[in-house]
């Protein structure tokens, strides 16, 4: 079914009209400083025909390789920092290492170099984000960067006014086939009679002998979708809840339970496939709110709201065109030289026909009538120097343009002291410093866009690679808990209460680092890559023992851990253990440190027992007269029942006494 694209080519139209002025400036300066085309056709074909010296000393492209090195040389790192309070400071590290992991797969150091070159050289570059099929044989996607050999195929959005051009809502990446190849390409996808009306009214951008123009065209929308929040605090767009298996399985069972819905403003970037005549693929959603192209700029300038972008070397092209045309003036002139004429009366020359080719061939000797021989006329040699003098203005006036002098492209100058020189050197890198800052713009909004991305991309339980700073790979689990290993590989373990009689309940510590929970942001780090400061480092040190012979035992073995050749680990600690002989055995001062707190020790241990001792004597006395208390409390219990039986029986002889007395009284017996 034949769609009308119509619209899509005036879109395209505009954009390839807003950035006219910067593609052909960017071609001039591509043809001059790259290609050596410079010098005017006219002159040229002039120069030709007279025989003229055409030098071209090309000083260009050590200023664009001295800034594009540099930028190699510091690589910034995209790092991910938490933003809100359900981010993690953990999980942000492990989307730093897939970052890493992303750039190291897809071989994101040359998408950069690439781009950054042509910002320097043409004013202007682009990589960009894919997603692709991990292998083969699964259907595991990965996050890939690219870089775009051919910055002319990119259009991006005229109406852009972001450094970093982050708010592209359109844009286009066009590429040119073959009649034959776009038939079979696109064979049952598109109309493909040459001679159709529909083909016969595009003009020659969408076809001409070259072949026929194919172009993505990428399209960001404003949509309104409802939005999922889940009592653990994690937040997902509703379509995104439905489809995904995982999620489904735990609302099912009740383990994540829906805290409530509400619709939410965002960006939806899509993609389709076009020819000037038809849509050859249909608009595919694409997994990210930014539109995948990164664009890298070069000097700025806007211009009543247009912006422009130039390349280093664009104001010095004047400079170049002087020292080329100095130097071939330098050139012919002393060329000349051996060209004066000679200066006698006329007969001086007739008996040697040699006197004809006397400034185009070698002669042993010549002969001449007459008593003066011919004279050389005297070369006037003011013009060649003037000549040279300008060439080397003309130098100079290149490097002030540019902003680099002789110390940042590594030449020799009038500086004599290091601090003067390093001083010169910053001057230039200050001066171009803007290409380097626009690089790292450029991947603080790649960054941006992957960490959009993989939430997206890897989602579901899944084990990832990830790489340190300094590379080394590690295999994480995300979007599902595991066990924390502990540094001998056990598991760690917390306490989680108590049972009821009173013992610890302990349970494995478990982690989990879920890339859809949480806001999170990206900063660039601009510098030296690890493998730079690791050398640096290992540089300083050889510095510090040679400045300081008693580090020695200590900085040597890091040397050689710093150092990159083989076996450089296993030396370290031969050396290691040769510059400290006495590694492995304790210093005279702690042995006798150790004696002393033996001794101590056994003193005190002997000082223990005889403590134990009287401590076990005075409790047996302490029973002993624990007892004795119990048995004199007895005989005094057993004294006083005693005293009061006797007490009693007493009362009672008195009582029995009294009445008998009485008695005898009353009878008239004697008492006694």
């Amino acid at each position: 079914m034949a769609h009308d694209v119509s619209e899509y080519r005036q879109e395209f139209d505009k954009h390839k009209t807003a950035l006219g002025d910067n593609h052909r400036a960017a071609l001039e300066d591509i043809d001059f400083a790259l290609l050596e085309k410079q010098w005017p056709d006219v002159v040229a074909r002039q120069r030709e025909i007279d025989a003229r010296p055409m030098l071209t000393i090309n000083k260009l492209p050590s200023f664009i390789r001295q800034v594009v090195n540099d930028a190699r040389q510091n690589k910034p790192a995209v790092k991910v920092q938490p933003v809100d309070d359900n981010a993690d400071p953990e999980t942000a590290d492990v989307l730093s290492g897939i970052i890493r992991n992303i750039e190291a797969i897809s071989n994101a150091d040359v998408a950069y170099d690439t781009a950054a070159e042509q910002a320097v050289a043409s004013g202007f570059g682009y990589w960009r984000v894919k997603v692709d099929y991990a292998f083969d044989d699964n259907y595991d996607l990965d996050i890939l960067i690219d870089r775009v050999i051919n910055q002319f195929s990119v259009y991006g959005d005229p109406n852009s006014t972001a450094a970093d051009s982050s708010d592209w809502d359109t844009a286009y990446v066009t590429d040119r086939l073959p009649k034959s190849v776009f038939e079979r390409k696109y064979k049952g996808k598109a109309n493909v009679d040459w001679d159709s009306e529909a083909w016969a009214k595009l003009n020659a951008d969408w076809l001409n002998e070259d072949g026929v123009l194919i172009a993505e065209r990428w399209f960001r929308e404003d949509v309104e979708r409802d939005t999922a929040f889940l009592e653990d605090g994690r937040i997902f767009p509703m379509e995104d809840l439905q489809k995904n298996v995982d999620l489904q399985r735990g609302l099912a069972v009740g383990e994540l339970v829906v805290r409530g819905t509400r619709p939410v403003r965002t960006k939806k970037v899509s993609y389709m496939i076009m020819s000037g005549c038809d849509v050859l693929e249909e608009a595919t959603v694409f997994p990210c709110r930014y539109i995948p192209i990164i664009p890298v700029y070069g000097t700025e300038i806007l211009v009543q709201g247009k912006r422009l972008w130039r390349s280093l070397i664009h104001s010095a092209i004047d400079n170049q065109r002087q020292i080329n045309y100095w130097e071939s003036a330098a050139t012919e002139l002393v060329a000349l030289a051996p060209k004066v004429p000679f200066i006698g009366p006329e007969e001086a020359f007739e008996n040697d026909p040699g006197w004809n080719t006397v400034n185009t061939e070698n002669h042993p000797y010549l002969t001449y009538r007459g008593p003066v021989p011919p004279q050389r006329q005297p070369l006037d040699s003011g013009a060649a120097i003037g000549a040279i003098q300008e060439a080397m203005r003309a130098s100079d006036n290149m490097k002030a343009v540019i902003g680099m002098y002789d110390a940042s492209l590594g030449a020799r100058s009038n500086e004599t002291s290091g601090r003067a020189i390093l001083a010169r050197q910053r001057e230039g890198d200050v001066s171009t410093f803007h290409f380097q800052d626009n690089l790292n713009r450029a991947i603080r909004h790649t960054g941006r866009i992957l960490v959009d991305m993989i939430p997206r991309v890897y989602t579901g339980e899944r084990v990832m690679r990830i790489l340190g700073e300094d590379g080394t790979p590690e295999n994480r689990k995300v979007n599902a808990p595991y066990e924390v290993m502990g540094p001998e590989g056990e598991p760690e373990m917390n306490t989680a209460g108590t049972d009821a009689e009173g013992n610890e309940i302990m349970q494995t510590v478990t982690r989990i680092h879920d890339l859809a929970t949480g806001k999170y942001d990206v900063v660039v780090k601009s510098g030296p890559s690890f493998t730079t400061r690791r050398e640096e480092a290992a540089y300083f040190m050889t510095e510090a023992v040679r400045s300081a012979p008693a580090t020695a035992p200590v900085l040597i073995p890091k040397i050689a851990e710093m150092s990159d050749w083989p076996g450089a680990d296993d030396i370290a600690e031969e050396l290691r253990a040769l510059m400290n002989p006495n590694a492995g055995q304790i210093p005279p001062q702690v042995q006798q440190m150790i004696e002393a707190g033996k001794a101590q020790i056994e003193e005190l241990t002997k000082e223990n027992e005889q403590l134990k001792a009287q401590l076990g004597d005075k409790s047996a006395q302490t029973a002993i007269n624990a007892r004795k208390v119990e048995n004199d409390a007895e005989n005094n219990r057993q004294k006083n029942a005693t005293a009061q039986f006797n007490a009693e029986t007493n009362r009672m002889d008195t009582e029995v006494n009294v009445a008998g007395a009485q008695q005898r009284k009353a009878f008239g017996l004697p008492i006694n």
